[in-house]
């Protein structure tokens, strides 16, 4: 396997580590590694086209997986700004009449 096959590989576990474990900032630093790593695929004319596939279609389920998560995330970020603005005008309005 090509060395910037290898790249792509290591890169995707380690997206997956740190999506595990939610580590948001290496998921961030990981994101630019694995662009810098596609666009080595794309100079190096000696890669094998099946591998290069099966290794890209790996690469974007964990993306997919990345887009679940974060979606998710920032829906429950969401519902508890929600909850906090809630629980604010609740305690003004208490405040009003006591």
């Amino acid at each position: 396997m090509s060395v910037v096959l290898e790249r792509i590989e290591q890169t995707r576990e380690a997206l997956l580590g740190a999506l595990a474990s939610r580590d948001w900032e290496a998921i961030s630093e990981l994101d630019v590694s694995c662009r810098l790593c596609v666009d080595d695929v794309l100079v190096e004319a000696t890669v094998d086209e099946a591998t290069l596939r099966s290794k890209l279609e790996e690469l974007l389920g964990v993306y997919r997986e990345l887009i679940e998560v974060a979606s998710g995330e920032r829906q429950t970020i969401v519902d508890e700004m929600s909850q906090i603005r809630q629980a604010k005008n609740a305690a003004k309005v208490y405040h009003l009449f006591s």
